[in-house]
């Protein structure tokens, strides 16, 4: 979508431009970037209206102020009132010093003092440096922080990325880091974010960076299985068209849905995912199935694989809508108890058909 713009004129090449955009091949590239930082590409967020007044959002930044000088009491005894506000939405001017404090960046940050400059002091492995510098270019290219080689952005995210094998060679780099590390940039510090990135990997995606990505697909099996107790009919459409969950859920969990969301439902999602934990990433990727899926005449235009995975690899935009989706996710009929149960269910299933393959191979042995 094109900002509002004078008049245009149209190229011989297909292109459409103005004082402050071209259209070009169905992306525009804006001279003036959106209020992300965006200059074009699918992140691009035209100017619109709505959103809190402005009188609301000074009052729920006096809140979170208040909050954060406080922040370890909330925790401790008011937890419900920090996970309340975050549903609500983190205003701008303090989302970058909530999401520290949530996700428990801040304090590694303050407990390490030190460390990340010493990271980037000491030689990182090779192969995982040139993987690194190989990717650069690919996290958010038009950005205007990353949108070429000269800006901050690609140089800081290679000091976040290089400090992160440093530190932890045992996961070392994967590339579904970059966009987290480079969407962490965007709202903060260098440092900050590699704390940040620390906390994420260790804590919130734990294991999904190993190159078995066993944990990938455990949580795509149990996404499965929640879709099954949600919406049964998109869970037999899946199952029909054989689609499995590491064929749609390994970007949507590995990269956090950046690059998935559109900008403002992304950063609404993160408020509640550093404050509630993985459930929400389950439960996004269940509004998206079950609006793309849920409905009989959605699921007869998906008639194979091909075309099922291609609407939830592009959902309609409808349901990436901040208001739709924050919505849906919030009243989502999915308890802590609805989790575990099913973790119960699927261990135990996976138990079974592990001693069944290994009957079966001992079996074929003796034969």
């Amino acid at each position: 979508m094109a900002a509002s713009t004078p008049a245009a004129a149209g190229d011989d090449d297909g292109s459409v431009t103005s004082d402050t955009s071209t259209q070009f091949g169905g992306s525009v590239v804006s001279t003036v970037p959106d209020r992300y930082g965006f200059i074009g590409g699918a992140q691009y967020t035209a100017e619109k209206g709505g959103g809190p007044p402005p009188e609301v959002v000074l009052r729920r930044e006096r809140k979170w102020l208040s909050m954060l000088k406080n922040y370890d009491f909330y925790m401790d005894k008011q937890y419900k009132k920090i996970r309340e506000r975050c549903r609500k939405g983190i205003p701008m001017s303090v989302r970058a010093r909530a999401w520290a404090h949530l996700c428990g960046g801040e304090m590694l940050r303050i407990k390490f003092n030190g460390v990340y400059q010493k990271c980037l002091s000491q030689e990182a492995e090779a192969k995982a440096m040139d993987d690194i510098k190989k990717d650069l270019h690919r996290q958010f290219p038009f950005h205007e922080m990353f949108c070429s080689e000269d800006k901050p952005g690609q140089r800081e995210l290679e000091n976040v990325l290089r400090a992160y094998v440093v530190y932890n060679p045992e996961v070392g780099y994967c590339q579904a880091q970059g966009p987290v590390a480079a969407f962490l940039l965007m709202h903060m510090p260098a440092e900050q974010a590699f704390w940040c990135l620390v906390s994420i990997c260790e804590k919130y995606l734990a294991n999904y960076y190993l190159p078995s990505m066993d944990t990938v697909q455990h949580d795509g099996l149990m996404l499965q299985a929640l879709l099954k107790r949600l919406c049964t009919p998109a869970y037999k459409h899946l199952k029909k068209v054989g689609a499995e969950p590491m064929f749609y859920c390994t970007e949507w969990f590995l990269c956090a849905f950046t690059r998935t969301l559109p900008w403002s439902s992304l950063l609404r999602v993160w408020d509640v995912f550093l404050c509630e934990g993985i459930k929400v990433l389950f439960k996004v990727a269940l509004v998206i199935l079950i609006g793309c899926l849920g409905q009989a005449r959605a699921r007869k235009q998906c008639g194979d694989l091909c075309l099922t995975l291609n609407v939830l690899r592009s959902p309609p935009q409808e349901i990436l809508e901040e208001e739709y989706l924050i919505a849906h996710v919030n009243r989502l009929n999915l308890t802590e108890e609805d989790f575990m149960e099913e973790e119960v269910k699927l261990r135990r299933r996976l138990k079974k058909e592990k001693e069944r393959a290994e009957k079966e191979k001992t079996d074929a042995s003796q034969r």
